[in-house]
């Protein structure tokens, strides 16, 4: 597999920075207008890319009260599935020019297609990349044709076992797409700490031999920090104007300001991992004089010998460093030496 992806204005993969997914999915609430507005807030808050959904009721679904289609609980108990789409879908309508808006202030633009059509429909909008979601993973036919679109794919593995995500994973290849990147995702909204294991990051890395990253329906940032301190290249957080907005996303969705600072934790942690490295910085360097080092700590006088009663190894750093202390031990002084002094070599016999 491919360790950089391009997705048009960014790269993801090793020694890059994380790239951060804002994830709008249903927070326009219906509304286009505050459909841009999530893109430009989005944008001033530090995220690289806007992610849509692009499907249907119909395309997900079908419309019927059997108690097969209902929720029965978590975020969205009670409702039926057809309506809980009806209610979030983001019509395909607005998504040209959504997209048109990301692209003209410097996002990538993302959505994650559910079905053929909505494939064929995000070709003609010439997209870069596309998202395959956790529910997904098992649908093997809409991965072989999303694959065969030769374009580079980030996958959520909620839910997932390892044979279903091995299984996905096959299929790409065998679309001859190595472009792949997959996220460690608990499924449920909001996630708990307790469910997350975004270790299980790294098993993915290892044993796909990918790009990783975290799909994280978590409140507050910790979750993506953490992740990107295990070496997630991807965070996706769901993005909203307010939560007081209701949709069926908004409960579990990042407000702008808690967006910035997760953006600004990230890159905080990004810069503590930094690289391999022994060299030191030059704030390190003034400290070192803070180290120990040997002192006479008694009045010398000339002639005579340095012992354990007049030398000791004390801070701070001005004299001969402690590794020698046993070496000029029973060493006579050439000079009278008073005490506080550091001791040199030109100070011995």
């Amino acid at each position: 597999m491919n360790k950089i992806i391009n997705t048009g204005n960014k790269k993801i993969g090793e020694n890059q920075p994380a790239y951060i997914i804002a994830e709008m999915s249903a927070n326009h609430a219906g509304d286009f207008n505050r459909a841009i507005e999530i893109i430009h807030a989005a944008k001033k808050s530090g995220a690289d890319c806007i992610k849509i959904q692009t499907y249907t009721p119909d395309t997900m679904t079908i419309d019927c009260d059997k108690e097969y289609f209902k929720i029965k609980e978590g975020t969205w108990e009670g409702e039926n599935l057809y309506n809980l789409y009806k209610k979030a879908y983001t019509p395909w309508e607005w998504q040209v020019n959504l997209k048109e808006e990301a692209e003209k202030i410097g996002l990538d633009f993302l959505s994650t297609p559910f079905d053929k059509t909505s494939v064929d429909f995000l070709e003609n909008l010439d997209v870069k990349f596309y998202k395959i979601a956790s529910f997904e993973i098992t649908d093997i036919p809409l991965i072989k044709y999303i694959a065969s679109k030769r374009k580079p794919i980030i996958m959520s593995t909620g839910n997932a076992t390892l044979g279903e995500i091995e299984e996905a994973v096959k299929e790409v290849k065998e679309q001859g797409n190595n472009d792949l990147c997959l996220l460690k995702c608990s499924s449920s909204y909001p996630a708990i700490s307790d469910d997350m294991n975004i270790k299980t990051m790294q098993h993915l890395k290892e044993t796909f031999n990918v790009i990783v990253g975290l799909s994280d329906h978590s409140m507050g940032s910790i979750g993506a920090v953490c992740g990107v301190t295990l070496g997630a290249k991807v965070i996706e957080k769901h993005f909203c104007i307010s939560r007081k907005i209701e949709n069926p996303d908004s409960s579990f969705s990042m407000e702008p300001d808690e967006f910035k600072r997760m953006v600004e934790d990230i890159r905080s942690a990004e810069r503590t991992i930094g690289k391999i490295s022994y060299d030191r910085s030059e704030r390190e360097s003034k400290n070192l004089k803070f180290r120990r080092s040997i002192f006479v700590v008694e009045d010398i006088k000339r002639g005579e010998i340095l012992t354990e009663n007049n030398i000791r190894v004390i801070r701070p750093a001005y004299g001969l460093k402690p590794k020698y202390y046993e070496d000029v031990l029973g060493k006579k002084s050439i000079k009278d030496i008073e005490r506080g002094t550091p001791l040199k070599w030109d100070m011995l016999e």
